[in-house]
This record gives C-alpha cells, structure tokens and sequence, in this order.
C-alpha cells in the first residue's frame, strides 16, 4: 500500500459514515436494449451490504433479473456546499426471500427509520433487493480524498485499494 494511502479501516469507516449520512441512492441498471436506466431508491444497509425495495413490475427489477450488476451512486452537498462527499458502487444485486433475512432487515429499518414502514416482500407487489458490492470508488474532500479511491471489496467485506488502471 502506498505510504500516502489511507489504512483500510479508516477507509471502511468513511464509506460507512456516508452510508449512514444518507437515505437514498440512485441505483443504475441495463435495460435489455443496452440503455442504462438510473433510478433513486431509498435504503437500509448492514455493514457494506446494502437493501432496499423495488416494485415487482418495475423495470430495474426486470433488469436486474436479467443482468444483475448495478451501478449505485450515494451523496450529497456538504454544509459549505463545496467539498465533495460521497460513492459509487458496482455491485451485484439479488432478490431476498428468506423470511428470516427479511424479519432482520425489518429491525434493521425500524431501528434506522422509527415509524418508517417496513419491509414487507410478502405481498406480490413488492421484492427486496440485496446490493453486495464488488468495488467502491470513494471521494471525502473533508477528509483529504479529494481524488477518487478504488476500493475492492472482498467476500467477507474487507476494503484493500484497488489497482489503479493501467
């Protein structure tokens, strides 16, 4: 790692941080005819591991289903309007449908957003996603990542920077 770089724990804590801080994120698909599609979705994570719900008859969801790799973008101004916070993920993305999972993600909403609805699958109309990301790109002004960091993330959610691109 170059003596420059940032550890990976701090850099975990400032991709956590912005997670945190916000409540949705736009998230990109590929349409069947090769356009992507970008739409703003709330969510909820767990650790890096991000949720949220989707119609059963949108066209991310059908999308998705057909290609699984999304694009998702998180930010927003800061205070002073000038410093840049925020992260992009690639990531891969699939349907949850353990009740379990989902009776732990509804604590995990209940927890974060106290009289939000719930989670609730169940119903035809309604599927939760799961967005494991594969590589974060990361830029905190306020803490001297003013330059975008590439992040890879590895099964068990460990950050380690990225090649750079040759």
């Amino acid at each position: 790692m170059a003596a420059d770089m940032p550890d990976p724990a701090r850099l975990k804590a400032l991709v956590l941080r912005i997670l945190d801080d916000n409540r949705t994120l736009t998230l990109a698909t590929v349409r069947a005819d090769g356009w992507p599609q970008a739409t703003v979705v709330g969510y909820v994570h767990d650790d890096l591991t991000l949720y949220c719900v989707v119609s059963r008859q949108s066209q991310k969801l059908a999308n998705l289903r057909r290609d699984p790799r999304a694009s998702l973008a998180i930010g927003h101004p800061q205070e002073t309007g000038r410093e840049v916070r925020g992260l992009s993920m690639a990531a891969r993305v699939e349907e949850v449908d353990a009740p379990e999972e989902i009776e732990r993600l509804n604590k995990l909403v209940a927890a974060r957003y106290p009289g939000a609805l719930v989670f609730a699958p169940r119903t035809a109309s309604s599927a939760v996603l799961r967005a494991r990301p594969q590589l974060i790109s990361l830029v905190d002004d306020g803490e001297g990542l003013s330059q975008p960091v590439l992040l890879d993330v590895s099964v068990r959610t460990e950050l380690t920077p990225a090649a750079s691109p040759g």
